[in-house]
């Protein structure tokens, strides 16, 4: 005769710890934001908001004040960020973070779910027709398989 145990519970250890959403100030990086939040608010995870700042060079070539423009993007993405919290304070809570890294999105993302530990990455789908053929940074997060990646369209 065998005994039979059933299965302890385990509260909410499985779920993912740190999940990255890559923003740019597209629609459907806002979007994949929103979703990241709510999956890190269920999940009780840090939410890692991560935005790329792009390296042009052909614009520092020209004379382009690039680092300002991009620097003025990040800081308008963490006014959005802080703005969205407030309206949600009290309603809903969750732990976020905003970081910054230079480089092309995708490496850019790579690094920053490489460097914060992610368990999991969420991007906003293309806006962009090339990407169809050229492939774009979703598609190249999934094809890394190093994390499960959810695409917001």
């Amino acid at each position: 005769m065998t005994e039979q145990h059933s299965p302890q519970f385990e509260r909410g250890t499985d779920g993912p710890k740190v999940i990255v959403v890559g923003v740019d100030g597209s629609d459907s990086s806002l979007r994949a934001a929103a979703y990241a939040g709510g999956l890190a608010r269920r999940q009780g995870a840090l939410l890692a908001v991560v935005y790329v700042q792009p390296v042009l060079a052909a614009g520092a070539v020209l004379g382009a004040p690039v680092a300002g423009t991009t620097d003025e993007i990040a800081e308008d993405l963490v006014a959005q960020i802080r703005e969205a919290a407030e309206r949600l304070k009290g309603i809903f809570e969750v732990r976020w973070e905003f970081h910054t890294f230079r480089g092309d999105p995708y490496n850019g993302l790579v690094k920053a779910a490489d460097e914060l530990k992610a368990d999991a990455v969420v991007v906003g789908a293309s806006e962009q027709a090339g990407h169809r053929i050229v492939g774009s940074v979703a598609v190249r997060l999934v094809k890394a398989g190093r994390w499960p990646v959810t695409v917001v369209p």
